[in-house]
Order: C-alpha cells, then structure tokens, then sequence
C-alpha cells in the first residue's frame, strides 16, 4: 500500500469515527471500539454487558464479518448460543503491524459503506 492508499485510508477511518459519534453517541476510540460495535451488531442481541472473552469473541466476529466482504471467510453456522461460527477460506495477508491495521481499516470502512448503499 502507498502512501497515497494510506493516506486515502486514513481520511475515511476519520469519517467513519465522526459518522459512528453521531449514531451511537460517542466517537469510537480506535480500531478495537468499531470492532466491537460491529461484533454487537453481528451477533444482533443488542446492547449488553459483556465479559472481557466475550468482548473478544465479538471482536473476532467482526473480523471475520468484515473479512467475508473480500472471501477470506464464510458463515459456516450458528453454535447452541446462537453465536456465529466463521471458516477460514483463504490465508490473510501477511504484514507489519500497520499494513495489517490498514488492511482491517479498509475492510471496516467497506462493511460500512455496503450497510448504508
């Protein structure tokens, strides 16, 4: 990714994060917080406390939500807590830390864009 791409990327995360503020009352702190709201709103039991392995296993949803968007994973199913359980489908990218958060960026603001079309 060039610098030109990053940049592009970054002025949309900003846009995303204002646009988040609004519809759920407070900014989004970083990558971790929209990753959660998208995990919360995946997973579709509304709003509620969750445990810290919890917060981490909605996290991992929406990854594996957002990731779904370019074929890297499929919805295999639902397990008895109704939870949904993803398959790999293809290797992820290799990358530095930056690129990697880029990559995840980028997929973010895209499951975005195909929730507001």
């Amino acid at each position: 990714m060039d610098a030109n791409q990053e940049k592009s990327i970054d002025k949309e995360w900003e846009k995303l994060l204002d646009q988040l503020g609004v519809m759920v009352g407070k900014r989004p702190a970083d990558l971790n917080a929209v990753l959660f709201l998208i995990g919360v709103q995946e997973l579709g039991t509304g709003p509620k406390r969750f445990s810290k392995e919890a917060k981490q296993d909605l996290m991992h949803i929406a990854v594996c939500r957002v990731l779904s968007l370019s074929g890297y994973y499929s919805l295999e199913g639902y397990d008895q807590d109704n939870w949904p359980q993803w398959k790999l489908d293809k290797p992820i990218p290799h990358g530095d830390l930056l690129s990697q958060e880029n990559f995840l960026k980028h997929h973010v603001i895209h499951y975005f864009e195909t929730l507001f079309v």
